[in-house]
């Protein structure tokens, strides 16, 4: 049943970034329902709303939230929600919003835990009742999954890789054969099962480096030709003139760490060349952006370190498990923001795991002269990141906001 109840955890107070920026920090629920989030005006009222797990939070106070999917909705997940986020995890590992049939209303993309299907919940139009739920790709593996353009028809793509062709015995202890590429969504018939596209053979040889739990995944225009090139840890695969047809594309190696997060293709120092950015180990440290040389290659500049000793007393933090793009401070410029993916694997395990789950953004300083660099600003030390987050207008004010669902619960960050 859908519902309305009203939101008795919701608490506001504002958080210092600096003389001129700052944000009031909301906290939705302290509860662990999922570990990523969307934003859309899902019920037509003017004002964006806030999903994150089975449940909307409605605008602009949030004060009110609704189920739109019954409890233990996915069968194929591991537990109910709430989540326990000492042991658990969410089938909710990451959200979108889109308007996938084209009636006007945003729906709700759903990405399970790797190696699950990926769910489009179906807007009612705000009619009550539960919102009808479609399958529309059986297995979405890695720990990065997107919805971007990949093909340049204007419609986004599901930018995940999969182990879909592969026999269940073969993905025993992680592996799976997989294939790295994207998935083509049939826009005539929006909520039917989508197209895989591979961009690299099937081979032994990737039995360790692609399976559903790989780390870091990107898409952007690497070399400048006008079509979304594809990356991953070990470099990028150039996209093909013609995609009609399966092909592998072209793979240009580069080491761009351990597995990450997302990543990102951008134009760091203003040289007309394309830089990336990511995180260097998702459950380790580091951040870097990669600046392209004219010959191709790529120069890494640190912004955080790789190790506990180059991050001591708040240079930096562990577990940069998502990262977003958005230009904070309005100077034009694309900033970076991540923090600390809150008990990745529990309070136990992995680098530093009970050490503060912060929040920041990084702002992009150009010198005049070719150079850039990235200065850190703490938003917030008590709510960290998840698998994917939100950044975007949350109100009407212009300005970049900031949602987070995780482990830790769900926070709503507008800049003041």
């Amino acid at each position: 049943m859908r519902f309305l109840a009203p939101l008795l955890l919701v608490s506001s107070f504002s958080v210092c970034v600096g003389a001129d920026l700052s944000f009031d920090k909301q906290t939705l629920t302290k509860d662990f329902v999922a570990e990523g989030c969307a934003v859309a005006d899902f019920d037509h009222d003017g004002h964006a709303d806030v999903t994150a797990g089975r449940y909307v939070w409605r605008g602009p106070d949030f004060k009110q939230k609704f189920a739109y999917t019954p409890e233990r909705d996915n069968p194929a997940g591991p537990s109910k929600t709430p989540y326990t986020a000492a042991t658990g995890y969410s089938d909710y590992f990451i959200q979108f919003a889109y308007d996938f049939n084209g009636d006007g209303w945003s729906d709700i993309l759903v990405y399970g835990l790797p190696g699950e299907p990926a769910f489009v919940f179906e807007n009612p139009q705000g009619k009550a009742g539960d919102w009808t739920r479609h399958n529309i790709f059986d297995v979405a593996d890695g720990e990065s999954p997107d919805l971007v353009d990949i093909n340049g028809d204007g419609k986004p793509e599901l930018l995940c890789h999969s182990s879909d062709l592969v026999k269940p015995a073969k993905a025993k202890g992680g592996k799976s054969g997989g294939q790295f590429g994207y998935v083509e969504i049939d826009w005539k018939n929006p909520f039917a099962k989508g197209r895989f596209r591979p961009i690299t053979p099937k081979s032994p040889a990737n039995d360790q480096k692609i399976f559903k739990y790989t780390h870091g995944y990107g898409a952007g225009d690497v070399n400048g030709d006008g079509r979304v090139d594809i990356l991953e840890k070990d470099g990028w695969y150039e996209q093909p003139a013609d995609t009609t047809k399966d092909s592998d594309w072209k793979f240009h190696p580069v080491n761009f760490g351990q597995g990450g997060a997302q990543m990102y293709v951008t134009d760091v120092d203003a040289d007309g060349l394309k830089d990336v950015i990511t995180s260097i180990k998702a459950h380790g440290y580091g951040l870097s952006w990669f600046k392209q040389n004219k010959d191709g290659t790529f120069a890494e500049q640190v912004i955080l370190g790789k190790t506990k000793e180059e991050n001591a007393a708040g240079a930096g933090f562990s577990q940069i498990h998502a990262i977003q793009l958005a230009d904070i401070n309005g100077d034009g410029l694309l900033d970076i923001v991540t923090g600390k993916r809150r008990w990745a694997h529990g309070p136990a395990k992995d680098d530093e795991p009970m050490a503060d789950p912060v929040l920041c953004w990084f702002e992009l300083q150009r010198d005049g002269k070719g150079g850039a660099r990235f200065s850190k600003h703490l938003i917030d030390a008590d709510s960290g990141v998840g698998t994917q987050f939100f950044s975007g207008k949350v109100n009407q004010d212009g300005k970049p906001d900031i949602v987070i669902a995780n482990k830790h619960g769900v926070f709503v960050f507008t800049q003041k």
